[in-house]
């Protein structure tokens, strides 16, 4: 390469670009909207999670099928869902672009950051998801121990 030669950045930049929007996207949900949105007091849920139990219990003494009544999704379910979906798309997006930089044979070091920010965003997706399942097993464990399954 010449010194005249300048090498392109046009997909990197934009992959990096996406790239960063898509960590965003990835962080916002799990920060800053239970902030904004803050999540009901447990004692609603669990009185709430209770009556759905015991109205699930009548139904089937009475041998007719439950019908849980229409609710519509808090705004910051619709919204977490939301940039959940728009993380994964953008990170998957940035990966592309930055793929496209390298066979285009642009500048290297936007393509990595560009594939590093989207493959950041898909793992903070990713790691929620599984700390939530983790969490899971370990109150059913705890359940489980005080009723002396195990």
């Amino acid at each position: 390469m010449t010194a005249t030669q300048v090498q392109s950045r046009r997909l990197g930049s934009i992959g990096s670009i996406i790239g960063l929007l898509a960590l965003i996207a990835a962080v916002l949900p799990h920060w800053v909207l239970p902030v904004i949105y803050p999540p009901p007091p447990v004692d609603k849920v669990v009185v709430d999670t209770g009556h759905k139990i015991k109205d699930r219990i009548i139904a089937r003494v009475k041998g007719v099928e439950y019908q849980e009544p229409q609710q519509e999704k808090p705004v910051r379910r619709t919204l977490s869902d939301s940039l959940s979906i728009t993380a994964i798309s953008l990170g998957l997006l940035a990966i592309i672009l930055a793929v496209l930089a390298l066979i285009f044979r642009e500048e290297r070091l936007l393509a990595v950051v560009s594939a590093g920010l989207g493959i950041g965003a898909i793992a903070i997706e990713v790691s929620f998801f599984f700390i939530g399942v983790l969490i899971l097993i370990a109150i059913l464990y705890l359940i489980a121990n005080i009723i002396n399954l195990f």
